[in-house]
């Protein structure tokens, strides 16, 4: 299942995604810090959406209460929780 998931509070303005049940596939950001929005997508390849939020959800980036990787993390859960409806 392809996911768009519009971000909130963050540079990044858009985060891509895939899912194969619980499986992320295929991240992509538009906009943001160039290196992080490479590196986080090859970071979380082929882990569970579990994974994904235990490991980057809930990181702040300068005070805004979320991040990139927080964003991704909550688009996870919105994507596979939709999947299931």
């Amino acid at each position: 299942m392809k996911y768009v998931y519009k971000t909130k509070g963050t540079c990044s303005t858009l985060i891509e995604l895939e899912l194969e049940g619980n499986i992320v596939h295929n991240v992509k950001f538009t906009g943001g810090c160039n290196g992080n929005l490479q590196a986080i997508p090859k970071l979380v390849e082929g882990l569970t959406v579990e994974q994904v939020e235990q490991k980057i959800g809930g990181i702040s980036c300068n005070g805004r209460g979320t991040s990139c990787g927080d964003q991704l993390a909550k688009a996870c859960r919105e994507a596979y929780e939709a999947e299931q409806k």
